[in-house]
């Protein structure tokens, strides 16, 4: 059964250049639509400004959609109102990349995990709210007398788990973390990742992992959803991904990930250009410009014109191109 809904979901920003130039449209997310079952862990990955991040944020409406619907355990989040939506918080919430800049910095580490306990009116009175911290900072593996201490404190792995508890602090049923790990060191990273396993084994948590290390998804990941300049171009379980990719882009990601296995390596694939503009995204498939697969069939008019359908080539296994058979 779907905890989250996803119905075409769209963020456009509008953007002008210069004090008297034209304005356009930077299509940040364009018409995306997918569903996370309970308890499972849904990856979404791509290049750096595809539009993860604003994503996640859509779907929590920490920004606004543009369009589209978003619905989390049978709330349709899109249509609620500031009290509502308030109300809301405690079944979904948030861990930011960035774990130094999301902690205030005046506010004790006690402090900022008692705030959404205040607010959301919750864990009893002080002294309950006091006993709730301590539980949150031993659940994440730091000890309670830290509650006293302030973020700049703590090393970064810490923070992030501070980040965690305070994700935590109002026991929702859905978590995004966006890119969290990406601030971190490398041997601190398998900590973090770990430790979200193991709380998604304790609370039956749902999560959207937002990141571009595609080794990391395919590790922490059931499925994994492909981005690329605002649009999924692919969707299937981790195993069915990493084994046989049907998206150009895909392979073109999978290409460059470092593999142990000489059985498993990949033949790099070079995308030529640059990732084009969201304010002027090409016509048909957006990929196109840069599709090795486009320039092996000799550049058919159908790619510059038709935008592919995100369409199942079997097994639930989701592509949005027009020879993904041929991928």
């Amino acid at each position: 059964m779907s905890l989250v809904s996803v119905e075409n979901l769209t963020k456009h920003y509008p953007q002008r250049s210069g004090l008297w130039g034209a304005e356009k449209i930077v299509k940040a997310v364009d018409g995306v639509s997918f569903q996370i079952a309970a308890g499972e862990t849904l990856g979404l990955v791509g290049e750096s400004g595809c539009g993860k991040s604003t994503l996640g944020r859509a779907l929590l409406r920490l920004q606004e959609p543009t369009a589209g619907r978003v619905t989390i355990d049978g709330t349709d989040v899109t249509a609620l109102s500031s009290g509502p939506l308030r109300a809301f918080r405690k079944k979904a919430q948030i861990i930011f990349q960035d774990p130094y800049a999301s902690l205030n910095p005046r506010m004790t580490i006690g402090q900022t995990l008692s705030e959404p306990l205040e607010i959301h009116k919750l864990g009893g009175d002080r002294q309950g709210r006091k006993t709730r911290v301590a539980e949150l900072l031993q659940r994440v593996g730091l000890r309670p007398e830290m509650a006293t201490r302030y973020p700049h404190e703590f090393s970064g792995g810490q923070r992030q788990r501070i980040g965690v508890a305070r994700a935590l602090a109002v026991e929702p049923r859905f978590i995004v973390a966006d890119e969290p790990l990406s601030a971190l060191d490398v041997s601190i990273q398998a900590q973090i990742v770990n430790l979200l396993v193991e709380l998604q084994a304790e609370s039956k948590l749902t999560y959207l992992f937002i990141s571009h290390d595609l080794k990391i998804v395919e590790h922490l990941c059931d499925r994994v959803a492909v981005m690329y300049l605002g649009k999924i171009v692919e969707l299937a379980t981790a195993a069915a991904l990493y084994t046989g990719p049907r998206h150009p882009y895909t392979q073109a990601l999978l290409s460059a990930v470092p593999v142990p296995d000489p059985a498993r390596r990949r033949a790099r694939i070079i995308l030529e250009g640059d990732v084009p503009s969201p304010t002027a995204p090409p016509p048909g498939c957006t990929f196109h410009p840069r599709c090795p697969l486009y320039a092996q069939k000799d550049r058919p008019e159908r790619c510059r014109t038709e935008a592919p359908s995100l369409v199942d080539q079997g097994g639930g296994h989701l592509a949005a191109c027009h020879f993904a058979g041929d991928a």
